[in-house]
């Protein structure tokens, strides 16, 4: 994988060569909106420092108040049994494999309680692409959820699965949605994007979806009126470019649908998959991040990712144009199954926001904030 990025100090973006750096920071002071050949100048050659300025500033415009959000959930993986074989995942488990599991009702009961317990408001239901479990097992599996823990958001699944319970059991999109969300779904993650570049996609993760079919499911899950984040997994086998193409096409579909409420950019991490490569620096997340704000004008919220980054990291993300810490997590497995495993308490998470000079605030998966929860409420001490 090429990467055209260099380090640069403060004053290399005054030269001739640099022209369109200084028109793209001009543009985005201005709170014009960034074109393609914009984007890629402030991608490839802006520094850092330049970055970081530029970022910050449009976040402190869209949100002035000296807060930064989080979410109080947990992942729960219903089932790790996959037929995608997504040469990028340590988690997954053919079908028949010893360590293939289908979670229980007992089981997800007692994770459920706990998130409650420790100041939650919402889990994350994810898993694999199981050939054997029918439709209606996940709606059964909602109408439980929701009659048992009414006050509970269930944010759940990801258009991959979507897509792939569409074609396994002969049904259009929008009734496979339909489907579920009147059983009780109330919200879409935006798990599965890796890179919205059907090329990259056919290489890392031939058997799952194309980037259109992502957008087409987003598109739909927008039109019945439930909101969804969009993510970016990168650092694998893609270029630069493919990254941008993904940002613009998120953006082209909010422009339509007005239905995300975050984004949420990752850097792949290698350990146990198919593709061997060096992780990618904190700088290069960074930067990322930062064109991430400056690019996505109409996405209200940026998530920094301490689960793969850490804390520190995380931290100075909020100086790159992220809004939102993300998630207290009191449990994650897929990113652990790759061998990073992060974990951080409540009070940890205030400490690192106030550190930074930010007021923490829980909130839900709307961005509406909920009643403070004590610190010593961890779910991770």
């Amino acid at each position: 994988m090429t990467t055209p990025f260099h380090a640069h100090s403060p004053f290399d973006e005054h030269g001739a060569e640099y022209a369109d750096v200084l028109q793209a920071a001009d543009a985005v002071r201005e709170g014009r909106r960034l074109d393609r050949r914009f984007a890629e100048a402030l991608y490839s050659k802006a520094s850092l420092h330049t970055l970081a300025e530029l970022a910050h500033a449009v976040r402190m415009r869209l949100h002035p108040e000296m807060t930064v959000s989080y979410v109080g959930d947990r992942n729960i993986n219903y089932s790790n049994v996959c037929v995608c074989a997504c040469r990028f995942c340590a988690f997954f488990r053919p079908p028949g494999h010893p360590e293939a599991y289908l979670v229980s009702r007992e089981e997800l009961a007692e994770k459920i309680e706990e998130t409650l317990a420790l100041g939650g408001t919402q889990i994350l239901l994810q898993g694999g692409h199981h050939p054997d479990v029918p439709l209606d097992w996940y709606e059964n599996l909602l109408r439980w959820i929701r009659s048992s823990w009414p006050t509970l958001h269930i944010h759940a699944f990801s258009p991959p699965e979507i897509f792939f319970w569409s074609k396994t059991f002969g049904l259009s999109v929008p009734e496979v949605l339909r489907r579920l969300k009147d059983a009780g779904l109330h919200s879409l993650p935006g798990g599965g994007a890796e890179i919205l570049h059907t090329g990259v996609r056919a290489r890392v993760s031939p058997n799952k979806c194309t980037a259109e079919q992502w957008l087409q499911v987003m598109e739909e899950v927008h039109k019945l009126g439930l909101r969804t984040t969009a993510t970016m997994m990168f650092g694998h086998e893609e270029e630069p470019a493919h990254r941008l193409d993904h940002l613009f096409a998120v953006r082209e579909t909010q422009d339509r649908t007005h239905g995300f409420t975050a984004f949420i950019p990752w850097t792949f991490q290698p350990a146990h998959t198919q593709i061997p490569v060096h992780p990618l620096p904190a700088p290069a997340y960074l930067r990322l991040l930062a064109v991430s704000r400056l690019v996505l004008d109409n996405i209200p919220n940026i998530q920094a990712s301490w689960v793969t980054m850490g804390p520190q990291v995380a931290q100075l993300a909020l100086f790159y144009g992220a809004n939102d810490f993300g998630s207290l997590m009191i449990e994650e497995n897929v990113v652990a199954a790759a061998g990073v495993s992060f974990r951080m308490s409540r009070r940890e998470i205030h400490q690192v926001i106030r550190a930074a000079g930010f007021a923490p605030v829980q909130r839900t998966m709307d961005y509406q904030p909920v009643k403070p929860q004590p610190e010593e409420q961890a779910g991770t001490d």
